[in-house]
């Protein structure tokens, strides 16, 4: 069972990795983009995407993203990390198969890696940015109606110097939960994405280990998306000194 969950976790590591890239890439400055243009046509829109990510079912998003960009415009690749005359080309040593692609030096599964995660990880990535971007909208418009940003504004400063100089690096603590959070979300929730694109990751391993009743894999898998969120949030503690200096003390 542990060997069977070594083997398969980095899979879903480097789908979720790209997924939170996308997701909070993205989703941090549409959030402080509304936020800054409360109740305009950009702030609806944000809004708009937000309840689309939340209330879209992943699987059907899924299942129509591999209709339309993978067999009618091939676009993107397909079901699996990589093409199947190229599986096991390259020799795993991290289990991350782009890494594992530039250790051996071979491009061409480099790039058919990436082509087979863009598709995954932008679905998986929409989800997290409905989330981020709501909590940073939330967050700036919680900023931008303290005392210190008219101050600031006051004093004469630019729109573009009050929004990131002061209102953004206020919330980057509350950011880092938030972006860590969503990052463990997908690691423990790509369940539904994972069966959908036939990706041989953690996801996919919970199905066939719930199917097949073998508790024991079960329970290890539920042991470890408890371990990995104490993990992430332990880790956004360590690291909220460098964002905030006032919490070293």
């Amino acid at each position: 069972m542990v060997d069977d969950i070594i083997r398969v976790f980095p899979a879903t590591m480097e789908l979720a990795t790209m997924a939170i890239i996308v997701g909070a890439g993205l989703g941090i400055p549409l959030g402080v983009l509304a936020a800054a243009r409360r109740n305009s046509v950009s702030d609806y829109v944000v809004r708009i995407i937000s309840l689309a990510g939340y209330s879209t079912p992943i699987f059907w998003v899924g299942m129509m993203g591999l209709l339309v960009f993978y067999a009618w415009l091939g676009w993107v690749g397909g079901a699996g990390r990589v093409d199947l005359g190229l599986d096991g080309v390259v020799p795993r040593r991290t289990g991350l198969m782009t890494v594992d692609a530039l250790l051996a030096g071979n491009g061409q599964v480099f790039w058919n890696a990436i082509n087979h995660l863009i598709l995954p990880a932008s679905l998986l990535g929409f989800h997290s940015l409905a989330y981020i971007s709501r909590m940073t909208r939330s967050f700036m418009l919680a900023q931008l109606s303290q005392e210190f940003i008219i101050t600031a504004r006051v004093k004469g400063l630019t729109e573009r110097q009050v929004i990131w100089n002061h209102a953004f690096r206020n919330i980057l603590v509350q950011l880092l939960t938030v972006v860590a959070l969503a990052y463990g979300a997908l690691l423990e929730g790509a369940v539904l994405i994972e069966t959908v694109f036939s990706w041989p990751g953690f996801g996919s391993y919970l199905t066939g280990s719930l199917l097949l009743g073998d508790m024991n894999a079960v329970m290890g898998c539920v042991l470890l998306v408890g371990v990995i969120f104490v993990m992430l949030n332990l880790l956004s503690d360590m690291l909220y000194q460098f964002f905030d200096p006032r919490t070293k003390s």
